[in-house]
């Protein structure tokens, strides 16, 4: 079982990531469920935008596509900024939006069978709307999305502390990536053993 994990943070290496942090207490549950996971910070590579697999020379890209194709689970991990996704996330999802055409030998959508998972934080909400928006684009390109596959953390009302300044609700974070992480396996290891067919 593999998983890959974008961090779609606005902060490149080595700066400290918040949605790093959370994302990692799900990479953490996941490895032990056996999986083998993958961790890629998007703003570390030059993605360009577009929404093409391959929008030529010097694009990251189709090296971090060629990872999502070869896993069975994928995990956005996304901060909140004025109340919706990151640049960095919107920029992913625009990218894959170029999977649209591609099928598999079976004449299926590439993403068939692949299952999706999110993180989300925040000082302030839309946590909920950025998985809503999240999930709604991934399902239309043919990822299934898993029961209870996101956990959160926002300050609550007004600015404040970020996550890795703030013991607020932590834990409560923390144990829903657990379940995060054991959902999306779950669905994941069901989809191997009966996939999603081609259509007829």
């Amino acid at each position: 079982m593999k998983a890959l994990v974008l961090n779609c943070t606005l902060k490149p290496s080595p700066q400290p990531s918040n949605t790093g942090a959370l994302a990692t207490e799900v990479i953490k549950e996941l490895e032990k469920h056996g999986a083998k996971v993958k961790l890629i910070r998007i703003a570390d590579h030059n993605v360009i935008t577009g929404t093409k697999s391959d929008m030529g020379e010097g694009d990251a890209w189709p090296a971090i596509l060629e990872e999502l194709l070869d896993s069975d689970i994928l995990i956005i991990a996304t901060p909140t900024w004025m109340g919706t996704l990151s640049s960095m996330a919107m920029k992913v999802m625009e990218r894959i939006n170029g999977l649209y055409p591609a099928r598999d030998r079976y004449g299926r959508p590439v993403t068939y069978n692949k299952v999706a998972g999110f993180v989300v934080t925040g000082e302030e909400d839309g946590a909920r709307h950025v998985v809503a928006e999240l999930a709604h684009g991934l399902m239309d390109v043919g990822f299934t999305i898993a029961p209870q596959s996101y956990t959160y953390w926002n300050n609550g009302p007004g600015p404040g502390k970020k996550y890795l300044e703030s013991e607020f609700r932590k834990g409560w974070s923390i144990e829903v990536a657990k379940l995060v992480a054991g959902n999306v396996i779950a669905v994941a290891k069901a989809l191997k053993k009966t996939p999603i067919p081609a259509p007829k």
